[in-house]
């Protein structure tokens, strides 16, 4: 079962995606373990991506592919995979199915957890982190037995950059200018699974079971 998780920051694939990956046995993959792996180990791959971070750019789209590539085809994919974050373009779409069908190979599905965009706002404005120790909560969700407190080691509570409202608005807005297009070029192929991701973590995961489970 070969798998992409669709859907914006915040939206929960992620969570999903290794819900899924445990459940049917297959890796879960994301394009940001594949360059710190290729770059740990010095790859070729690996040394060609690291020039164009070390300078702040992007990986071109043909070389994040081909890594992509190098890692499907490792043995443990033999049986499918999920890929959370890759494509996030049209463009690596396009390259991802050409060179997917260079192998004899093709997406099943294309999962796309939708919430709404004021939902996205309010759950990561509620996100708090503990600087000291990792511990995660959340306001509404998971809070701190105190008030801005870690539970776990007594630090104050931060909110993140990436949790900040405006730079979840900005993040929002570039998903839907370079990623929401996804949607409507995996649904031409009759790929796309639309799921509420509204509803509480399990219900979504067992809603996406239902309908790629085998």
């Amino acid at each position: 079962m070969k798998i992409i998780m669709l859907g914006a920051p915040g939206a929960g694939k992620g969570t999903q995606a290794k819900k899924l990956a445990d459940k049917f046995g297959i890796p879960h993959i994301s394009t940001g373990d594949i360059f710190r792996a290729n770059i740990k180990n010095g790859t070729d791959l690996g040394k060609k991506a690291k020039e164009y971070m070390d300078k702040g750019a992007l990986v071109p789209d043909e070389l994040t592919v081909d890594l992509v590539m190098d890692r499907l085809a490792q043995p443990d994919c033999e049986h499918g995979y999920i890929l959370d974050g890759f494509p996030r373009t049209i463009n690596q779409a396009e390259k991802l199915t050409e060179a997917l069908s260079t192998h004899g190979g093709e997406i099943d599905y294309a999962v796309n957890v939708d919430v709404p965009d004021a939902s996205i706002v309010h759950r990561m404005a509620g996100r708090r982190v503990c600087p000291a120790c990792g511990a995660s909560f959340h306001i509404e969700h998971i809070p701190p037995k105190k008030e801005g407190i870690c539970d776990r080691c007594g630090a104050e509570l931060i909110i993140r950059d990436d949790d900040k409202e405006e730079t979840v608005m900005h993040r929002l807005s570039v998903y839907h200018a370079q990623t929401s297009p996804l949607i409507e070029y995996y649904g031409t192929k009759n790929l796309v699974v639309d799921i509420d991701g509204t509803m509480p973590v399990d219900d979504v995961f067992n809603a996406i079971v239902e309908k790629v489970g085998e």
